[in-house]
């Protein structure tokens, strides 16, 4: 089994926090997903987040108009200047205050980034040849408060800074004549948005109390000129910021006496017209705005979750809707102006609205609450999955985008599982209820009760679907209904303690479970017998999971240990000690160290692989282990997050939080609005109720995909999925001195087409095979495929399905696939267990390509139909011709 799995997508998550903006073809979405960065893209219907990733969550982002690089804060001040064509950090960057907007100018040449109460002036990365990419060219320190927001004129020679002290300041970022510092007041509230208006200096300012105010300058842009050539200023060696941005202040307060001195020739602003949004006695907050320069629309988003579209500079309201009860955060227009994206992070929403037709382009809602469990459908196209929210979500993981949502449960969702067909989710939850779910119609059409309320923690099905079984959290016993009729066919009593894994064998009639009573049981369901095996655990079990093959079960406990037992005989075969390899964590509210708090962290998920010859187990960590069984050995380890903005992230005690009177987490402070409260014992997550919320990072399922190529985490950020990149790795099969792609080529210019296959294969060339495949006739595809060996026949189906996704030439690949399943079909059943995961790989690969086609034909439908029917008539129209001049020819002859 290969194990270089790499971070692939999130699920479960769209928005978190920050500025959404477009891509500059305005075909793109780009939201922040707490410490990382999530494309949608909206032509194509595919959801990808990248691979890199922030020390805590993104709170500011902006893209260079060429779009190759982009700057990111986060929430502890650090900053990172990243390349999009490789997708890599290049460098980081430390600000000496919280960040709270970058963006820069239309000409590409700057950008701005806004910490605290100062404007900081950066040249792009590339301009000039330096060390350092964050070479500063001017500061200004003459806010008094924070700022919050920012705009470039379209020359990119002038700034607009809105600010929480009531006014926005226009700033020149370069050395003018007219212009050097500014001041617009008039409002009673913090500044939200201020705007240039497109070639010109006239300004839009909007307000927290719904505001707003339009400034009319007496200059052009063609009336600024330069008061002096800006110089490149030298750069000293380990020179600080801190000098550095106070010397370029110094600089700035110098050319604004120079300006002083001309005063006749200054810009001056006269407020044109003053505009209230809320009607009277309507106190509702602006939060967020945007202004489309081209098109002249204003979108305004209030904090009850309703956005207004307004034209200016005439005040018409175009729209009004409200799209949640939450905030709407950040609002965005699209570089044409049609699309407008709105995100809401208390509901984790994230929509895209066509304001001509008045519909959704885009709609999209995470899991607004830690996801519990999930579940890979048979054929690994789609993931369920289930949080506190009470939602039960079905993702496309191919596109990465929710397409049913279920909200039937009242409470926290435990547990989901698919059919063995697919086309069912079963859920558990809190509330009480175990609910089936119909993928066909997206309809619950079946609700699993108890004759007296309990909760439940788990849940399985058997092999053929037709038996639910579900674990109660506080009548400590297993509940067993019938699929068909929903009737509850028997109650399984035993355990002293809440019922909290259950597992299936998948080639056996038997149940096993677990639960805090520090025992396994073993069940005979269908025989309609009590518990047949108890098995003495040394401590409280918290996970359990059955071997694929059916003979051997491991066994997650409170003491840190994964044991394994022979299900047959009823004995141990051996243990995993797993406490060091979860990692340690510290949390704020946390006294003890984090080597001290490792030692109560345990593995609660575990799941074994395809081939059974390795298990995943993750717990109440950062930290996603694979073991070895055979040899109880770690073989990797994987880091779910490094997102600090979690609690139990950091290792080390954090000085800078640390007072006279202790960690600055355990002091209650009312008037502090980062202040949190002790978290009681035993809780998962903090305090609802308190003022600062932390979420715990957490892993609370894992799963291997069927297909084995990919596997799935429910985490405190999402749905993490880690597939394998064949591309990356040169991982060769048989190959001597030999074989070389050289004399693969040459044995498929003579014909040889098995020879040079194989050599392709031995080679793990993809681009050398696909040749291969592409250049041999049609009428020799089957007499190549029997002539090749089984082992190479299993390495080519995987080949095979990565083609199916990718090319064009459907037809053509899946006649090689239909070939080497007719030629293999009697050894490919011989070996089942190792051939499953190509099988359900090229299942995958066909349902999504046919899904893919069907939407397409469908859209397509009457437009063949017509051209078929011009077509014939056409055909027709010639026909008659034909027969006339025919008629006409016998005419002339007689």
């Amino acid at each position: 089994m290969k194990f270089s799995y790499q971070f692939h997508n999130i699920l479960g998550a769209v928005y978190k926090s920050g500025n959404i903006q477009f891509s500059h073809d305005g075909n793109t979405v780009i939201s922040p997903v707490g410490n990382r960065l999530s494309y949608f893209d909206l032509k194509n219907n595919r959801n990808r987040t990248l691979p890199f990733a922030l020390t805590s969550d993104i709170v500011a982002a902006a893209i260079s108009p060429d779009s190759r690089l982009a700057v990111l804060a986060g929430k502890d001040n650090d900053a990172v200047l990243v390349s999009l064509i490789n997708q890599s950090i290049i460098y980081t960057h430390r600000f000496h205050g919280s960040v709270s907007a970058i963006k820069f100018s239309p000409d590409g040449s700057k950008f701005v980034v806004l910490t605290d109460r100062s404007a900081l002036i950066y040249h792009t990365p590339g301009v000039y040849l330096s060390v350092n990419p964050f070479i500063l060219y001017r500061v200004y320190k003459v806010f008094f408060d924070s700022i919050t927001c920012i705009d470039w004129s379209s020359d990119s020679r002038v700034l607009s800074v809105g600010s929480k002290d009531m006014t926005c300041r226009v700033l020149a970022s370069e050395y003018l004549k007219q212009l050097h510092i500014y001041s617009l007041g008039a409002h009673k509230s913090e500044i939200v948005g201020s705007f240039f208006e497109l070639n010109s200096l006239d300004i839009y300012t909007i307000s927290k109390d719904a505001t707003l105010n339009i400034w009319e300058s007496d200059l052009d842009l063609n009336d600024l000129s330069i008061l002096e050539k800006p110089k490149k200023r030298q750069i000293i060696e380990n020179e600080e910021e801190n000098d550095i941005e106070d010397n370029l202040h110094k600089e700035t307060m110098e050319y604004e006496k120079q300006c002083k001195k001309m005063k006749e020739c200054m810009i001056n602003y006269v407020r044109k017209t003053k505009h209230f949004f809320n009607k009277p006695g309507d106190f509702d907050d602006l939060v967020s705005c945007d202004y489309h320069k081209q098109l002249k629309l204003l979108v305004i988003g209030f904090a009850s979750g309703v956005f207004q579209l307004f034209e200016l500079p005439d005040i018409t309201q175009v729209h009004s809707l409200s799209i949640s009860d939450q905030r709407i955060e950040s609002v965005a227009f699209n570089p044409s102006g049609d699309w407008l994206a709105l995100a809401c992070p208390g509901v984790g929403q994230l929509v895209v609205w066509e304001w001509q037709s008045e519909t959704f382009v885009m709609k999209q809602q995470g899991h607004y609450d830690s996801a519990n469990c999930l579940a890979y459908s048979p054929s690994g196209v789609s993931i369920a999955t289930g949080a506190d929210d009470g939602k039960v979500k079905i993702w496309d993981t191919s596109t990465g985008f929710c397409f049913v949502t279920f909200t039937d449960h009242t409470s926290s969702v435990t547990a989901v599982e698919y059919t063995c067909r697919g086309d069912v989710v079963v859920s558990s939850s809190l509330d009480g209820t175990v609910r089936a779910f119909d993928l066909n119609r997206y309809r619950n059409f079946r609700t699993f009760t108890t004759p007296q309320p309990t909760q439940f923690n788990c849940l399985t099905l058997d092999v053929s679907s037709e038996i639910v079984v579900a674990g109660s959290n506080d009548t400590f016993e297993v509940y067993v209904w019938s699929m068909t009729t929903g009737n509850l066919l028997e109650v399984l009593s035993g355990h002293e303690a809440p019922v909290v894994s259950l597992s299936f064998s998948p080639v056996k009639s038997v149940l096993v479970s677990t639960s805090w009573d520090k025992t396994v049981r073993i069940w005979e369901v269908f025989q309609g017998r009590g518990s047949t095996e108890s098995l003495q655990l040394q401590s409280d079990g918290l996970a359990v999971a059955f071997r694929p093959d059916g003979n051997q079960i491991a066994v997650a406990t409170l003491d840190s240990q994964i044991t394994f037992w022979d299900v047959d005989n009823s004995i141990q075969t051996g243990s995993i000690e797993g406490r060091k390899d979860l990692g340690s964590g510290r949390g704020e509210g946390d006294v003890i160290t984090a080597a001290s708090s490792s030692l109560s962290k345990s593995f609660n998920a575990l799941c074994y692989s395809a081939d059974g010859l390795c298990i995943l187990a993750a717990g109440k960590s950062r930290f996603v282990c694979i073991y070895n069984v055979a040899q109880a050995m770690l073989l990797k380890r994987f880091e779910i997050s490094s997102n600090r903005s979690l609690d139990g992230i950091d290792e080390l005690l954090d000085r800078r939080k640390m007072t006279e009177f202790g960690s600055r987490a355990l002091i209650e402070d009312k008037h502090e609005e980062d202040s949190s409260t002790i978290r009681l014992p035993g809780v998962k997550r903090s305090d609802m109720s308190s003022r600062f919320r932390a979420p715990e990072i957490r892993v609370s399922s894992v799963k291997f995909s069927p297909t084995g190529e990919s596997w799935a985490a429910a985490s405190t950020e999402g749905i993490v999925l880690y597939s394998l990149d064949s591309n990356s790795n040169f991982d060769p099969y048989l190959l001597d001195i030999g074989i070389t792609p050289d004399s693969a080529i040459a044995s498929l210019k003579r014909g040889e087409f098995t020879d040079s296959l194989m050599q392709a294969i031995k080679l793990n060339e993809t681009s050398i095979i696909l040749q291969i495949l592409e250049s041999t006739p049609i009428d020799k595809i089957e007499s190549t495929v029997l002539s090749l060996p089984m082992p190479y026949s299993i390495k080519l189906m995987n080949y095979l399905t990565n083609f199916i996704e990718s090319s064009r030439h459907i037809e053509f690949y899946l006649t090689w696939a239909n070939y080497v399943l007719e030629s293999n079909a009697i050894d490919f059943k011989k070996r089942s267990s190792a051939i499953m995961p190509s099988i359900l790989g090229l299942e995958k690969a066909i349902k999504t390509r046919v899904a893919d086609l069907s939407n397409v034909c469908e859209s397509n439908r009457y437009t063949i139909e017509y051209i078929i029917v011009s077509s014939q008539l056409t055909a027709n129209r010639n026909s008659i011709k034909n027969i006339d001049m025919s008629d006409k020819d016998i005419d002339m002859s007689e």
